[in-house]
């Protein structure tokens, strides 16, 4: 091959390196940055209800990167994110909740909060429900505090918290939700008490996971009243 032929071969494999490049970037803009709006009132209750039981398995296990890729799943198929923002959003998430974990007061769990503006800000973006960004992410923040530190409260007060979040969101009176947020909490107390003594079974997960389904369905059938 003369030297001729040579550089015009690297010359070429150059402009396809570039090309490809130029359409690898511009898909990644176009994932992250390409306005979306997501109908909210539109999604899976039971498929919800079985990501929400893998991610609570992930978090008390201790599996960062389960809970990620869970949430991420989560993201995709039921507020419809691309591949690529649903993975970044997703990254906010599963932080918060384990900077949290590791807290052990107010002041400590109150370190998650810039990462759940960033989670609920991007949610908001895709939203077609003008719901408040940071009161969503201190809503959040807040039934967290309140399932942590239960034995403060009364019994009563997580599922109002519950409620309360998904009232933000969706724009509806929290009476409504009530019934989503004692089922929520139901599940939440039945994993609390049999790890408190010996460990949750896989009994114990599948009647969690009917009781997700249950509050999910609510919540759907609530929201779309």
């Amino acid at each position: 091959m003369s030297s001729q032929t040579r550089t015009r071969t690297r010359k070429i494999i150059i402009r396809a390196l570039a090309l490809v490049l130029a359409l690898i970037v511009g898909a990644v803009l176009y994932d992250l940055y390409f306005p979306q709006t997501t109908q909210m009132r539109e999604f899976d209750p039971d498929e919800v209800a079985r990501l929400e039981t893998a991610m609570w398995r992930s978090y008390y296990e201790k599996h960062r990167l389960s809970l990620f890729s869970q949430l991420a799943e989560l993201l995709r198929t039921q507020y419809h994110m691309t591949p690529i923002r649903s993975n970044q959003v997703a990254y906010y998430g599963a932080n918060a909740a384990f900077v949290f974990k590791q807290g052990q007061q107010r002041s400590d769990y109150e370190q998650a909060l810039p990462d759940l503006v960033k989670f609920y800000g991007a949610i908001r973006k895709m939203s077609d429900i003008p719901f408040d960004v940071d009161r969503a992410a201190r809503l959040e923040l807040e039934w967290w505090i309140v399932h942590r530190q239960r034995a403060q409260h009364a019994p009563g007060d997580l599922e109002k918290a519950l409620a309360d979040l998904q009232a933000e969101i969706y724009h509806v009176p929290v009476d409504r939700l009530m019934e989503h947020g004692r089922l929520r909490a139901e599940a939440m107390t039945i994993r609390d008490t049999k790890a408190e003594n010996g460990g949750v079974t896989e009994a114990d997960w599948s009647r969690i996971n009917e009781l997700l389904k249950e509050s999910w369905r609510s919540l759907a059938k609530a929201v779309k009243a």
